[in-house]
């Protein structure tokens, strides 16, 4: 049968097979700080230098044996000043990937790679400043070693499983598992510091006690939102890496400079806030600390 060319350009196609639709897969995405993050983490950087350089000489002022609350104070800034350097150098960052799936009705899902910062060298400065920082607290309310000892500890962990959720993988329950336990932890510091710490400082007179009620509730009420700031940062991403540095440099500024500043210039003002640590302390194990091995032997 010959077929006229006219006619079978005009047939159309009797396949019933559709086109596929093609997918053009999504570009990474870097979450990393701009030049705003940059410049506050120099500008808070300065100023923890500044505040080491102010409290170091506030402790020159007071004998050696009574410059406890200075030195723990002192080497909180001091730590955080490192910590920012390395922070504004580059040299305390990490990334976190991350996949994330996005669905589509007429075309097959597709993933997506984030790729954001986490600067670990803040996880570094608090497991180290904020046991100083507690440390202060408790000595201010008298606390006794084992009650200081257990906030500590508490502290720690709250900190280090904070680093273990920042870089939990996704969907999974690993990250928010480790940011539960995180908060479990900051609850027991709580405990420790708003009972048992309460209690002491109302114990050793008014103007202690309203001191440490005072400050306590200040640095509480900035602890709470440390955890805030991490779920909508690196928990759930939704504030801009930028962001996130201004937010914990404000709570920073707040939770070491200026905490210190008003403990040591309350010290200061108020004698019953002193504690006095001479002996060991100011002049090391004389003779009458000294273990002198044969003693027992010669009362025998």
């Amino acid at each position: 049968m010959i077929i006229d060319p006219v006619q079978a350009m005009a047939m159309k196609p009797t396949s019933s097979v559709s086109p596929i639709p093609t997918v053009v897969p999504s570009l990474p995405e870097y979450q990393v700080a701009g030049e705003t993050g940059q410049r506050t983490l120099w500008v808070v950087f300065v100023l923890m230098v500044i505040s080491t350089i102010v409290f170091t000489g506030m402790a020159w002022s007071v004998p050696i044996q009574k410059r406890l609350y200075h030195i723990v104070t002192t080497m909180i800034v001091i730590f955080a000043s490192i910590s920012y350097f390395a922070m504004a150098t580059g040299h305390g960052v990490s990334y976190h990937h991350t996949k994330v799936t996005e669905s589509h009705r007429h075309v097959p899902d597709t993933t997506k790679d984030i790729y954001r910062q986490v600067y670990w060298a803040r996880y570094v400065d608090w497991s180290v400043t904020t046991p100083l920082l507690l440390l202060d607290l408790c000595l201010l309310a008298g606390l006794s070693g084992g009650h200081i000892f257990m906030a500590l500890v508490a502290d720690v962990i709250m900190i280090l499983t904070g680093l273990f959720a920042a870089f939990g993988s996704e969907g999974t329950p690993q990250k928010w598992g480790w940011y539960t336990i995180a908060c479990i932890a900051y609850l027991v510091v709580v405990w420790h510091l708003a009972v048992h710490g309460r209690g002491m400082a109302m114990a050793k007179g008014g103007k202690v006690g309203k001191f440490f009620i005072a400050i306590g509730s200040f640095t509480l009420i900035i602890w709470t939102v440390y955890p805030i700031i991490w779920g909508i940062a690196d928990g759930s991403r939704n504030m801009s890496v930028d962001m996130e540095i201004v937010a914990y440099a404000v709570l920073d500024v707040l939770a070491k400079p200026v905490f210190g500043a008003w403990l040591l210039f309350t010290h200061m003002s108020v004698p019953e806030t002193n504690i006095d640590i001479g002996g060991f302390w100011a002049h090391g194990l004389g003779s009458e600390g000294a273990i002198r091995v044969g003693d027992d032997d010669e009362g025998a």
